[in-house]
């Protein structure tokens, strides 16, 4: 199979294949940098960064991603959500992106700028919605997917009928690892795919060398669904952390600065996340796809490569 070029808008992608916004400085300018040089669209985490450090990130995906598109994500639940959204435009972003919640104003501050609105979905309610008050494109995102979850439904169920519900470009994603999961979202009419547990394993990843070890090492038994205080069941790898998680004895945190709108405080998942990204997985939260443990070739290599042999097991099916 040979995919088709992307068209959100005016904007057109070579190659079809969008690498998930992971939060917490997980995926950087580097890492979507890297991504849109290769004809793909890159997706900067943003949520948890400062408006300076998002400006900065921009910069580094620019300068690396040779006219490639460059977009953001920003989690709806981020007390700094609109914030955020306004630095992006600032620097010129080509989309954003949202997930974990469901803003009204993100599509006119989009409509007023010119910047596409990609809404994370996982309904075709939603998707209708987001269609009729200007979403430029849909991502239907399934169970499978890592980090924080709106449906507790698989893509391959959800897909066909948010397809069926809205004209705009649909984009997969949850659980797409290989060739085969493209293919598969392609023949049900997807006209985009996203990864984002793949690209962990990209050596421009800002994961820490422990986070992407905890990814090498997975096994199915390792993958788990935790309560986030977000609101959201989230799936992260088990370590000590999430075992206390799952056990309710996770610490309170000693201190908020009420990064998000809504929190349970049971614990800080900011943090948590945090401490995953420098290293200390032991203390934090290492959110993953369901099919982590699936992916064969687990070795470190640039996002470059992980692009031209996702293309070259599409090209061979």
């Amino acid at each position: 199979m040979q995919l088709p070029p992307l068209r959100i808008g005016d904007l057109v992608a070579r190659i079809p294949i969008l690498q998930g916004g992971m939060a917490i400085r997980i995926s950087t300018g580097s890492l979507a940098g890297a991504v849109a040089a290769t004809g793909a669209v890159g997706i900067i985490g943003a949520s948890g960064m400062t408006f300076d450090e998002l400006a900065e990130e921009i910069s580094i995906a620019r300068k690396k991603a040779l006219d490639g598109l460059i977009g953001i994500n920003i989690m709806y639940a981020a007390k700094e959500f609109l914030g955020i959204v306004h630095t992006a435009i600032k620097e010129k972003i080509d989309f954003i992106v949202s997930g974990a919640g469901f803003s009204r104003d993100l599509f006119q501050i989009g409509k007023k700028f010119n910047v596409p609105i990609i809404p994370i979905v996982s309904s075709a309610k939603f998707a209708r919605l987001a269609e009729k008050i200007g979403a430029a494109a849909i991502i239907v995102e399934g169970k499978e997917a890592g980090g924080h979850l709106g449906t507790d439904r698989p893509l391959m169920e959800i897909l066909p009928e948010i397809i069926k519900a809205v004209k705009l470009p649909v984009i997969a994603a949850g659980g797409i690892f290989d060739g085969k999961g493209i293919v598969d979202a392609f023949n049900m009419g997807a006209q985009g795919v996203q990864l984002a547990t793949k690209f962990v394993f990209a050596e421009e990843c800002n994961a820490s060398p422990a986070y992407k070890k905890m990814y090498q090492k997975a096994k199915k038994e390792d993958v788990s669904l935790i309560e986030s205080p977000v609101g959201l069941p989230g799936r992260a790898l088990r370590n000590p952390f999430v075992e206390k998680i799952l056990n309710s004895k996770a610490p309170s945190p000693a201190a908020c600065d009420y990064c998000l709108k809504n929190c349970s405080l049971k614990y800080c998942i900011f943090d948590a996340l945090k401490n995953s990204q420098k290293g200390n997985v032991d203390e934090g939260v290492v959110f993953c796809g369901e099919n982590v443990y699936k992916i064969k070739d687990r070795s470190i290599k640039p996002a470059a490569q992980i692009i031209k042999e996702l293309v070259q097991e599409v090209e061979n099916l």
